[in-house]
């Protein structure tokens, strides 16, 4: 686990807000608490974070808004954002990814699988921001150490999942990736996500690349490559 890091902890449930942030500060987090949409952004304005636990069902603003957002404050840095959500359904856990989320957990929450997860996605950030210089594709620029894509100097706005997608496949031009391929790049092996979902991705990302978007080219009976 990563200690000395800033965790926002968003959940309305005071019993598993104080429970869980408990566990988090024994780990060494630093837990900032929020029990509504409103003080999160309010904590996330005048905090750098590193991770945002945000629950889904908040009163008020809803935990999607929130993400979306914290995405936008320069204040609150790129943290990495983890859902929770008390439904199993796949369209929510679509929703839940393919809203600027980094992963989600469904509810009750099991403080080891959490810690796991939390663990997982700060080790592929920081493996991202190990990565080698921007690259570039006519007006379309892909800076793989500040997580952000342009084009023609304009910021795509792309969620880190979107970004995942597109760097894995601008990194490797010509290459036909599977969906199911793309999940254990992104996600790793052991992740559950439907193949599905990675169409809901790809499918969103082709519309913030705007007239670029043909840089992403389907694959019929296979998965996904990048065309430059």
């Amino acid at each position: 686990m990563c200690p000395d890091q800033t965790l926002l902890f968003v959940e309305d449930e005071k019993n598993l807000l104080n429970s869980l942030s408990y566990i988090l500060e024994h780990e060494g987090f630093t837990v900032l608490k929020a029990a509504s949409g409103e003080e999160a952004l309010a904590l996330a304005g005048k905090n750098r974070l590193d991770i945002v636990l945000l629950d889904i069902s908040l009163p008020g603003i809803n935990g999607f808004e929130v993400a979306e957002r914290v995405r936008k404050m320069p204040s609150a840095g790129s943290p990495c954002i983890i859902m929770l959500t008390g439904s199993e359904l796949e369209e929510d856990m679509i929703r839940a990814l393919t809203s600027t989320a980094d992963d989600y957990i469904t509810k009750p929450v099991r403080p080891r699988v959490l810690l796991a997860r939390i663990e997982a996605v700060s080790r592929r950030v920081k493996a991202r921001s190990r990565e080698k210089d921007p690259l570039c594709f006519d007006g379309l620029r892909i800076d793989p150490r500040g997580f952000e894509a342009t084009l023609d100097g304009a910021p795509l706005g792309l969620t880190k999942i979107e970004f995942d997608i597109l760097l894995l496949l601008a990194e490797n031009q010509n290459r036909a990736y599977s969906r199911s391929q793309i999940i254990s790049n992104i996600r790793g092996d052991d992740y559950c996500v439907t193949e599905r979902s990675i169409d809901y991705q790809v499918f969103s990302l082709r519309k913030k690349l705007g007239p670029a978007a043909e840089l992403i080219q389907t694959v019929h009976g296979v998965g996904y490559k990048f065309k430059s």
